[in-house]
């Protein structure tokens, strides 16, 4: 697919995953970056929908009836990061590039299925200015029944630095499967960084809420976006993994929101939601 180019950015977006591929400004690589032809390290910069994050066991109970996903984290036994990161979404339109702005929206559909007998319209929209790359992740329940649904993004931030900023006043501490054991505040804890510091070869894959704002740091990258519809954001840096920058997923709901019900947003047949997030140069 072609660049889009505005505002000094240039971006690279795939059909596969709707996912973020390139993005830079003036020449400085914000986001980690793979081929064209994949395969994506990491859901690297791939949409999270119809849930973020996990769902312990793939089993969860829904309107009465029990369902079962596919473990795709099977080293832990959970359904990992939703439906669509590996599919092949449609184009819907494409500008490369007019007046300083260009914008790519694609289309996918969820169809009923085992562990998710729901349909969903997704629509992505990638629009790229002098404010950076907004992405706007709409879907709406055409089907028959209501549907649980999260959503959010995983690009791998690039920012020059490790230095480190999340204003968020709680942390959610994980258990051996990185599924919630307690929500506490970060006073105290090592994931206080509500003051920008440098992680120091810190590890850290945990969810943080409480923001005051929304907005997480990477060095000279940011991701920004509103608390009020996504009030969740994971953090995840990639030396655990062998592997660069620093994940920051802002997210409608926590991990396995699917069994807690936390911020868990409800579908009902012709009703929509809608999420956006930018990501830009500081």
């Amino acid at each position: 697919m072609p660049s889009l180019s505005g505002g000094g950015y240039t971006a690279e977006i795939s059909q596969r995953g709707a996912a973020l591929r390139v993005l830079r400004h003036g020449g400085r690589d914000l986001v980690t970056s793979w081929p064209e032809g994949g395969p994506i390290p990491f859901y690297a910069g791939t949409i999270l929908a119809p849930w973020p994050n996990r769902v312990a066991g793939g089993r969860y109970s829904f309107d009465g009836d029990g369902h079962r996903l596919e473990l795709t984290e099977p080293e832990r036994g959970n359904a990992l990061h939703g439906l669509v990161s590996a599919a092949d979404w449609q184009v819907a339109e494409w500008l490369a590039a007019e007046d300083d702005h260009a914008f790519a929206r694609l289309v996918h559909t969820i169809t009923p299925a085992p562990g998710y007998p729901f349909t969903l319209e997704l629509q992505v929209l990638h629009r790229l200015d002098a404010a950076g790359l907004s992405t706007t992740v709409t879907a709406r329940n055409t089907g028959g029944r209501p549907a649980p649904y999260g959503c959010g993004p995983h690009p791998w931030l690039l920012g020059g630095s490790d230095v480190l900023h999340v204003p968020a006043a709680k942390v959610v501490l994980n258990d051996e499967r990185l599924l919630p054991r307690a929500l506490e505040e970060v006073s105290g804890t090592p994931y206080d960084f509500r003051a920008p510091r440098p992680l120091g070869g810190q590890d850290v894959d945990n969810a943080f809420t409480g923001l005051a704002a929304g907005e997480v740091r990477v060095g000279g990258t940011r991701v920004t976006w509103d608390p009020a519809v996504l009030p969740w954001v994971q953090v995840c840096t990639g030396g655990q993994l062998g592997y660069e920058g620093v994940a920051v997923e802002p997210m409608t709901c926590p991990p396995d929101a699917f069994n807690s019900g936390t911020d868990l947003v409800v579908l009902k047949p012709g009703e929509h939601h809608e999420a956006s997030w930018t990501i830009s140069a500081v």
